[in-house]
């Protein structure tokens, strides 16, 4: 079982989201970030630490690389999950070959190729729900609390229609739902979400 903070940003949940109230039952489709950089960056209160063997998921013929940790938190993964920009295999079949670029790499660990079956990995960075692009398992939870992310922008140059966050302008307001729509200053929603255990 775990506690985990996530984001859920405004634009993620007026194009496709469903609002949720504190104690509903929620199946999430969560990305890391691993640099923290969501908004300007500033989460360090936020950031959670995940250590798990990586996989790999298919959809579509796309492979998206996932860690599944112990507790069943499912979370995607930007790029490569132990730094490698060649594709190996994740560990959790051995032996298997893919192909991505030019070359095809058999992950059978032991020979520098990538890593071995059954390694783990550690990463860390801030839990943000995606539901664009590609599909992988979701995250199943009981939401705890829900904070409201205001955030204040600026123009990136006078007279520019680019805005970026103001650094140190984030604030956050206890509500019991997520709205649907957020309106100016409002960025998305911060939310805890309790992980029980694996589904089987």
């Amino acid at each position: 079982m775990g506690l985990w903070r996530v984001f859920y940003a405004d634009w993620q949940m007026e194009c496709c989201g469903t609002p949720f109230s504190v104690g509903d039952e929620v199946t999430w489709p969560l990305l890391l970030d691993e640099g923290g950089e969501t908004l300007g960056g500033g989460w360090s209160g936020a950031l959670s630490a995940i250590t798990a063997t990586p996989e790999y998921v298919r959809d579509d013929g796309a492979e998206i690389r996932v860690l599944r940790a112990d507790d069943g938190l499912v979370v995607a993964l930007r790029g490569d999950p132990d730094g490698d920009a060649a594709d190996t295999d994740a560990g959790t079949g051995g032996g298997r070959s893919r192909t991505r670029g030019t070359g095809t790499r058999t992950g059978t660990g032991g020979d520098g190729s990538g890593q071995g079956p059954g390694r783990r990995a550690a990463r860390s960075g801030l839990l943000t729900v995606e539901r664009h692009g590609a599909r992988w398992p979701g995250t199943t939870g009981t939401v705890r609390t829900i904070h409201l992310v205001h955030q204040d922008f600026a123009e990136t140059a006078p007279g520019s229609r680019t805005r970026e966050p103001v650094p140190a302008s984030r604030s956050l307001e206890a509500v019991d739902r997520s709205p649907r729509w957020f309106g100016e200053g409002r960025a998305g929603v911060l939310a805890e979400l309790y992980v029980p255990g694996p589904r089987t």
